[in-house]
C-alpha cells in the first residue's frame, strides 16, 4: 500500500503543522542520527552474534568433555 502524491502532500501539511518550520530542521536531524546509530548497533549486533557462532562451536566440545568428567 503505497501512498499517492495527494496523501504525501497532505501528510507533510500536518507535521509541519504540528511541529512548525522551524523545529522540523532540528526533527529530521535528530531522526537522521537515530538512523545511524541503530544501524551501528545493528551491524555490532550481527558480528558479535557471528563471533560467537564460531567461539560456540569450540567452547561447545569443551563444554561436552567437561561434562564427561
Amino acid at each position: 500500500m503505497n501512498p499517492s502524491g495527494q496523501q504525501l502532500l497532505i501528510i507533510l501539511l500536518v507535521v509541519l503543522l504540528l511541529f512548525g518550520a522551524k523545529r522540523l530542521p532540528d526533527l529530521a536531524r535528530s531522526m537522521g542520527t537515530s538512523i545511524k546509530e541503530f544501524r551501528s548497533a545493528t551491524k555490532e549486533a550481527m558480528a558479535e552474534s557471528s563471533e560467537d557462532d564460531t567461539d560456540g562451536e569450540s567452547s561447545g566440545t569443551s563444554a561436552d568433555a567437561d561434562r564427561e568428567r
